[in-house]
């Protein structure tokens, strides 16, 4: 037997539940994003510099989910990416390429992993559940968010109806969830621009495929399939694009 309850009780239940459910709204809709510049040091100031003919290169490993979301600003491990810094200062007199399919990242375990290419890097951060709870990005915004304000009107609606609010909370998370794109998404005109602005900061800080100048002192990221578990070490193989000559060189990750 439901505990008697006043129409004023009821009313009063009613608009607090509410006031959550738009302020939860309101938080997720307003989720921004900034760049963030990751800084390095020379080459030679690594423990695992290593010295070519003409180029000193060293690097080290955003495995660590904390520092790897400190780095970008956003749960980049989560979503699906592992990102090893490289540093490399080319005096060798010729122009640099990372060849992307002899370059691997080997785990604790010894097991090898592929570079992520760019694009297929970008595509798994724009699929991110993990980027569309942070950010609120396109239908997954919705979806969140109509999921919790559902969940929240729901038991508003049930306390007017008379019914316990465990009774109505799950109906009440199935219909926002049904229905939040509604809610929460389709409105929101800077998610896209969000998206934006973190996919091209991605392609600026990626370093696959691009070429790297003789006289350079050049630091980006190689991207490698999140589904690694740690990274003990990079393979690594570089290519002079005027002579065609291949360098090869291990380096040890923290």
């Amino acid at each position: 037997m439901q505990p008697y309850r006043t129409k004023e009780e009821e009313t009063n239940m009613v608009r607090i539940l509410i006031g959550i459910s738009l302020s939860l709204i309101i938080l997720n809709g307003c989720a921004t994003y900034q760049s963030k510049f990751v800084s390095f040091k020379p080459p030679e100031a690594y423990t695992n510099f290593q010295q070519l003919p003409g180029i000193a290169i060293a690097g080290e490993s955003f495995a660590d989910d904390t520092a790897a979301k400190q780095a970008f600003g956003f749960d980049i491990r989560g979503a699906g990416l592992l990102p090893v810094q490289l540093v490399m200062n080319n005096q060798g007199g010729f122009s640099l390429e990372i060849i992307a399919s002899q370059t691997f990242l080997v785990d604790g375990e010894g097991r090898y992993w592929p570079i992520v290419s760019n694009s297929v890097a970008i595509d798994r951060l724009e699929k991110s559940t993990q980027l569309a709870a942070y950010f609120g990005t396109g239908a997954a915004k919705g979806t969140l968010l109509g999921a919790t304000g559902g969940a929240i009107i729901g038991a508003a609606l049930g306390i007017v109806s008379g019914k316990s609010i465990g009774m109505t909370m799950g109906k009440g998370a199935a219909l926002g969830a049904a229905g939040g794109a509604v809610l929460g998404g389709s409105g929101d005109g800077n998610s896209g621009e969000r998206e934006r602005r973190i996919t091209d900061d991605l392609r600026q800080k990626g370093l696959e495929g691009k070429r790297i100048p003789n006289d350079h002192l050049a630091n980006g990221f190689l991207f490698f399939p999140g589904e690694a578990p740690s990274a003990r070490e990079l393979k690594l193989q570089l290519r002079e694009l005027e002579t065609g000559t291949v360098h090869k060189l291990s380096l040890k990750l923290n």
